[in-house]
């Protein structure tokens, strides 16, 4: 079985270094900041740092190399701050804005491998395992993720190791170690006991109690440990010590099936990617078809060369194992797009991902014409989905209800388009004219009722919409009584007419509320709406 391995990213400086970007992207200079004495002064950069309120004082909560230079600290209030250095920039913490920075190049470090792990507040756990020989070996993978980093301003550490504790310890440490397996002891023994990551009330007691270093602490034995600091500490111990493991949260699922293509020259145009998408397509297809797969949920992923990702998802009805019809499917994705693909400088990797497949069922095809029939349906909701979004192709199911917008469910096409063909819905009665409209509103509007006799006659006249309707037919009334058993809350009957004015126009009417009961106690009086209009 082959070993472990994880891969620590942490960027000390995300906070500073996000800012600094920004400052450039927005035509800001970084040198920018008042005069500068000092260190700030040899590298031409003024001192940034990052402050939030704690115990009601500001205090540094992130700070660049310069700023660090100069003496200052992250727990440094900004009074003092400024008293050791009057020309440093101030800047207010954005813990979102940080989020979302480490996000992105979680997305970029996802062309390296698809088990990526958030490791807050400004690291990342990649699992290398089996994949580190694509790209040269571990200290290949290792320098030319850190070199991409650094090229896009930001301060990287990051170390090799076989479980997530040790390799995160060594990046707060010391920058570029690669641990062997087993070896995990030797490497992490010299270094301070705060590299573990443990709370600061249990770093403060090591450290009181004489254990400088994970070496001190490995030395002892894991029942005074675990007594004098819990069994939650003792286990971070072993895990960094390679004598126990946690498996990482990846961000993402893992997909079934994944197939890529790199270009040493990066592409630009629609007509390579259109093509590179197609290649793929047939890769992916023929990868699953050995296991009798077929794809349900497929993301093609576009990294620039620039460190951003673009990700295009499509759904199926069916599991879906031809490649055309991926192929197919994206096309119409991608020429629906509000927001169109932007190369940039280029896109250097292309990835396709089968999200989720399922089991392919052999059906006769020649025979049924039905089958034939809910393929060409499905394939047309399909490629519908793929235009305008899943959510908005949509089939009703009847429910068992009396309550009129009760009685169909919308639900995506895509998920339940079979469960839709087989539902039965009430038969319509001979010649009789239809019960319920054909338009019905999605929320009942009210309308004013100048006069309506009692206690169960449809209205004379009625404004809806600022206009009056004068009522010269109507049937009814249709008395429906609220579900008491689903809720709680005590609901008005409801008699329903179907009426029509002077004009021809049909309405759904109701009315909301007895009369009698009205009279009776201190309930609100009816009110009326209409809810739909026949054809």
């Amino acid at each position: 079985m082959t070993p472990r391995r994880i891969l620590s990213l942490w960027l000390p400086r995300l906070p500073t270094d996000r800012i600094r970007r920004e400052l450039l992207r927005s035509g800001v200079p970084a040198e920018a900041g008042g005069s500068q004495s000092g260190a700030a002064k040899t590298k031409g950069k003024s001192p940034h740092i990052v402050v939030a309120k704690q115990n009601n004082a500001l205090v540094i909560t992130a700070l660049d190399d310069v700023a660090a230079r100069l003496g200052l600290a992250v727990g440094l209030p900004l009074a003092n701050a400024r008293a050791i250095c009057p020309d440093i920039d101030v800047f207010d913490a954005d813990e979102i804005a940080d989020e979302q920075t480490l996000n992105g190049i979680a997305d970029w470090c996802d062309r390296f491998t698809p088990l990526v792990a958030l490791d807050p507040p400004h690291g990342l756990l990649l699992d290398i395992t089996g994949c580190a020989h694509l790209f040269g070996g571990e200290a290949a993978l290792m320098n030319a993720l850190c070199d991409a980093l650094r090229r896009r301003g930001f301060v990287v550490s990051a170390a090799i190791a076989g479980t997530p504790v040790c390799a995160r310890a060594l990046t707060r440490h010391a920058h570029g170690r690669i641990v062997a397996p087993g070896a995990e002891l030797e490497a992490v023994a010299p270094l301070p006991v705060f590299t573990l990551g443990a709370d600061d009330a249990t770093t403060r007691g090591l450290r009181r109690a004489g254990l400088k270093t994970i070496g001190d602490v490995a030395a002892r034995g894991r029942h005074e440990i675990a007594a004098r600091f819990g069994v939650a500490f003792t286990a971070l111990l072993e895990q960094a010590l390679g004598q126990g493991d946690m498996p990482i949260n990846p961000r993402k699922p893992p997909p079934d099936y994944i197939v890529e293509k790199r270009f040493a020259e990066p592409i630009t145009t629609d007509g390579a990617i259109a093509m590179t998408l197609a290649g793929l397509a047939r890769t992916l297809i023929a990868a699953m078809e050995k296991h009798g797969k077929g794809a349900r949920h497929l993301e093609a992923s576009f990294f620039r060369t620039d460190g951003a990702v673009r990700v295009i998802a499509v759904e199926t009805g069916r599991p879906v194992a031809r490649g055309e019809i991926v192929d197919r499917l994206f096309r119409e994705r991608l020429d629906a797009l509000i927001d169109p693909l932007d190369p940039g400088f280029g896109f250097d990797l292309v990835r396709l991902s089968a999200v989720r497949t399922e089991s392919v069922v052999q059906e006769q095809r020649e025979l049924d014409t039905h089958v034939q029939d809910n393929d060409e349906v499905s394939a047309l909701i399909d490629r519908i989905a793929a235009r305008i979004g899943s959510h908005r192709v949509v089939v009703h199911l009847p429910q068992d209800t009396h309550i009129p917008e009760r009685e169909a469910l919308s639900l995506p096409a895509q998920q339940h388009l079979v469960t839709a063909m087989r539902a039965e819905w009430p038969a319509r009665i001979g010649n009789e004219p239809p019960l319920r409209p054909l338009r019905m509103f999605a929320r009942p509007e009210p309308i004013e009722v100048k006069l309506a006799e009692v206690p169960d006659k449809p209205p004379r006249h009625f404004i809806w919409r600022r206009v009056t309707h004068t009522v010269v037919r109507a049937e009814g009334p249709e008395r429906i009584a609220m579900e008491w058993w689903r809720t709680q809350e005590a609901r008005p009957t409801r008699d329903y007419f179907r009426v029509e004015d002077e004009s021809g126009l049909r309405f759904w009417l109701y009315r909301d509320g007895l009369y009698e009961a009205a009279e009776n106690d201190d309930t609100v009086p009816p009110k009326w709406f209409v809810h739909g209009l026949f054809a």
